[in-house]
């Protein structure tokens, strides 16, 4: 999902990334192109490919156990309960870009929440209100992290673990001795977590404006290209790579909506729709390059002009209010806030999603679509494991397993890379 078809923003340094990428977008036609795909996988530049392959035998080796595991009822809430804490992992890539970590996004999640849920129930304040002051709670966080860390000094581990029992603390305070607070169903927002579906025809002329747009984003990197004087992406990959995730999502569409599926929730689009933003900002404009940059080497990126505490505000900032907004949408999907909100697994699937999906722990390497990736997985597992009726500590530990298996990878292709002469 990572197409690199543009070229460098202004006043941005070539990064190990756009160097790979520059050479492969210069190998001539469709075979020097493939060739070079599979050097930068033998020199360790491996991408998405280790998870993508683990999802495949994660479903299979479900399927195998219980078929109905990839029915379609268990495809949809897979995917749908896979959205809130994978918008939460958004905010997780971005911090790891810049070799940084936040362990407090659990409990921002749920102090978010929390804000919310008292101020549209018990104060019967508009939902728009309560959605914002939520939001709010979350940006304020991630600016007071910003402020401790490039104004003094404090390392993201050390003011993040303790925002996860500050926070948490504060979870308790504003719900109160009451403890738990119930949404409506029929709230908007539980609406839209919930009950709202894209299916029948419209979710297929959805699918159909979808690869319409890709074709349409790839023939303009093409002619970018182009007109900079640069080999773009051979014509016959992209007719290739369109008609496959045309086929590809008519037939998931198609399925997902079968004996008892109700399509593509609009929370799972949300959320698809958050991945491609972001991964758009970060591959596309001069802040997604210098994200890149301050995270493979933050005193050459301060020395060739970028704004480095800009940069750490920016994405600490949005951490915090990626954690809110998943939090918001959690309670809204479970219906209530309680003391346990974002406050039992939240963190460690917001984490092991990232790293799971590819995201490098060293910084400087990974992207959006990790997030989506690394949630799937995880989910995928979760899911499995109740179907076929194990215990939820296995859970624990096949996911404990999964994310040193992930991180080990990283490690390994790291070295390779840099024995390779790729960065």
């Amino acid at each position: 999902m990572t197409d690199t078809d543009v070229t460098p923003a202004a006043g941005a340094p070539l990064t190990a990334d756009d160097a790979a990428d520059e050479r492969l977008i210069r190998a001539q036609g469709l075979g020097g192109y493939l060739r070079e795909t599979l050097g930068r996988i033998r020199g360790g530049d491996l991408g998405s490919l280790p998870v993508v392959i683990g999802l495949v035998v994660i479903l299979g080796v479900f399927y195998a156990l219980e078929p109905k595991f990839l029915s379609s009822f268990s495809l949809m809430n897979i995917t749908l309960f896979a959205a809130p804490i994978g918008i939460i992992s958004l905010g997780i890539v971005l911090v790891l870009l810049l070799g940084e970590i936040d362990l407090s996004v659990g409990s921002v999640s749920g102090l978010a929440a929390a804000s919310m849920a008292v101020l549209v129930v018990q104060k019967e304040q508009p939902l728009l209100v309560g959605l914002l002051v939520g939001l709010l709670v979350g940006t304020a966080i991630g600016l007071f992290y910003a402020l401790l860390y490039v104004k003094i000094g404090v390392p993201s581990f050390v003011f993040s673990l303790a925002g996860l029992l500050a926070f948490q603390g504060g979870l308790f305070y504003v719900l109160g001795d009451k403890g738990t607070i119930n949404l409506p169903r029929s709230n908007a927002l539980v609406e839209f977590a919930r009950e709202k579906f894209v299916s029948g025809v419209a979710s297929y002329v959805l699918v159909v404006v979808v690869v319409a747009a890709f074709a349409a984003l790839q023939v303009v990197g093409a002619n970018r290209r182009r007109r900079a004087g640069l080999t773009p992406q051979p014509v016959v990959l992209v007719a290739v790579k369109s008609v496959l995730l045309l086929v590809g999502l008519l037939w998931v569409t198609w399925y997902i909506q079968q004996a008892g599926g109700r399509g593509w929730g609009y929370l799972v689009l949300f959320f698809v729709l958050l991945v491609v933003l972001l991964d758009l900002a970060l591959r596309k404009t001069t802040w997604g390059r210098h994200v890149f940059a301050v995270g493979g080497n933050r005193e050459a990126a301060r020395r060739s002009g970028i704004n480095v505490t800009a940069i750490y505000v920016s994405v600490f900032a949005l951490c915090s209010t990626f954690a809110a907004l998943g939090g918001l949408l959690m309670a809204a999907q479970l219906t209530s806030v309680s003391q346990n909100s974002g406050t039992t697994d939240t963190n460690l699937m917001a984490i092991a999603a990232a790293v799971i999906g590819g995201t490098s722990l060293f910084g400087g390497r990974g992207s959006a679509w990790a997030a989506l990736l690394g949630i799937l997985v995880l989910q995928s597992i979760q899911s499995g494991l109740n179907i076929v009726g194990v215990d939820s500590s296995v859970r624990f530990m096949a996911t404990g397993g999964v994310l040193l298996i992930a991180v080990a990878i990283d490690s390994v292709s790291r070295r390779a890379r840099t024995s390779s002469g790729r960065g």
